[in-house]
C-alpha cells in the first residue's frame, strides 16, 4: 500500500502536472495558431520549445513549492538540476513529436497530447530521484 505522505506527493504532481501541460498546451497552440506553421518540421520544433521552456519554468517553481517542498539553499544549483533533467524529456518529447507527425502524419495537436503523458511520467521519475531527492 502507498504510504499517505506518497500519497499526496503523487496527487500533488498530477495537479501541477495538470496545469504545466496546460501551460504548455496553451502556448504551444497560441503558437501554431497564431505565428507559427505546424507543416513546417523547424516551426513545429519551434513552438515545441518555446512551450517547453513557459511550461519547465512554470513546473519548477510549483513543483518545488507544492510537491515536493524543498527547502534547498542551492537554488541555482537545483533549478539547473531540474531544467537539465528536463533536457531529457525535451528531447524525448521531440524525437516523438517529429516521429507522430512528420514521419508518420498525425494530427499534431492529438500527437501534442500523447507525448505529455509520456514526458510527465518521465519527469516524475526525475524530480523524486534526482533533483528533489533528500539528501542525508
Amino acid at each position: 500500500m502507498v504510504d499517505k505522505r506518497l500519497k499526496k506527493e503523487l496527487i500533488s504532481y498530477l495537479v501541477v502536472g495538470i496545469l504545466t501541460t496546460v501551460v504548455s498546451l496553451g502556448v504551444y497552440y497560441f503558437c501554431v495558431l497564431t505565428f507559427l506553421d505546424p507543416r513546417n518540421p523547424v516551426q513545429l520544433q519551434v513552438a515545441n520549445v518555446i512551450s517547453w521552456i513557459a511550461a519547465v519554468t512554470f513546473a519548477y517553481i510549483t513543483n518545488r513549492k507544492f510537491v515536493f517542498k524543498s527547502n534547498s539553499p542551492h537554488i541555482v544549483k537545483e533549478g539547473m538540476s531540474f531544467f537539465g533533467s528536463r533536457i531529457a524529456t525535451l528531447l524525448m518529447d521531440m524525437a516523438t513529436m517529429f516521429l507522430l507527425v512528420t514521419l508518420i502524419g498525425m494530427n499534431d495537436k492529438i500527437a501534442k497530447l500523447i507525448v505529455q503523458v509520456i514526458v510527465t511520467v518521465g519527469n516524475y521519475v526525475f524530480s523524486k530521484f534526482f533533483v528533489f531527492a533528500k539528501r542525508s
